[in-house]
């Protein structure tokens, strides 16, 4: 194992503790969203913004890498990015406003789960 791997790894652990601070604190608002009360929790604020940041690396990290097809690889990241970058600004949005919408609330929760779709099922190669 070389440092690249060592540090795709690293990277790969903080993109999944900033999903479940996302994905953790908008399941935590389920039934609070329900009743018109949910709010975008600073977890959720932290998790998106440690998803970006991380998914940025692990992006520049697998560009790197051996028998990669660039263009679905790029496909695959750009539509990522693009999902992460909504979810970044409807958080932003509405963390201060309390309730916030129930419709920004589903956003939130709906665009994570997109982005895990698209993830776990677009090939890279």
């Amino acid at each position: 194992m070389d440092f690249l791997d060592i540090l795709r790894i690293v990277f790969l652990i903080l993109h999944f503790v900033g999903l479940a601070s996302l994905l953790g604190g908008f399941m935590t608002q389920m039934k609070a969203i329900g009743r018109g009360e949910g709010r975008v929790i600073p977890a959720m604020f932290h998790g998106v913004l440690t998803m970006l940041v991380s998914g940025i690396v692990l992006a520049a990290l697998a560009s790197m890498g051996p028998n990669v097809d660039h263009a679905m690889l790029g496909m695959k990241l750009g539509i990522k990015l693009a999902v992460a970058i909504a979810v970044a600004v409807v958080v932003i949005v509405f963390r201060k406003k309390d309730p916030a919408p129930k419709g920004a609330m589903y956003a939130i929760g709906g665009l994570t789960l997109l982005n895990i779709v698209v993830a776990v099922a677009v090939p890279t190669h």
